[in-house]
């Protein structure tokens, strides 16, 4: 099966992402691969714990610097700086999702999507 150029984008635009998690020390990195699932709202779901609010919105502020160095591209949308709890950072075909652990034990992403590919990342 040949590759679409927009899958091929959405992988190159996931590494970025973890690339800028990993800049500030984002924990327990993991990757969903919804590519596979029906009516799917992205391509990937690329998901990060941080230690403290602090360095929630600095994981948030390196991956929007990475991806623009790469790719030129601001998230289409934005949630949750506010709160820092929980950052969103809406790619469309890739969403960042960066939670302080509690948080992101309590709402369990990962368990939402069961049927899709799960890939964790290593810690640098």
């Amino acid at each position: 099966m040949k590759e679409t150029k927009v899958e091929a984008n959405s992988d190159i635009l996931a590494d970025y992402v973890i690339k800028g998690m990993q800049e500030r020390k984002a924990t327990d990195i993991v990757v969903i691969n919804l590519k596979s699932l029906k009516n799917a709202v992205s391509d990937y779901f690329v998901i990060a714990s941080a230690n403290s609010d602090t360095q929630l919105d600095a994981i948030a502020t390196s991956i929007e610097e990475e991806v623009f160095k790469a790719t030129q591209q601001n998230p289409w949308q934005s949630e949750g700086r506010t709160n820092k709890e929980w950052v969103l950072l809406d790619y469309v075909d890739v969403v960042a999702h960066i939670f302080l652990k509690d948080k992101r034990e309590f709402y369990a992403l990962e368990e939402l999507w069961g049927d899709a590919s799960i890939k964790h990342i290593e810690s640098v």
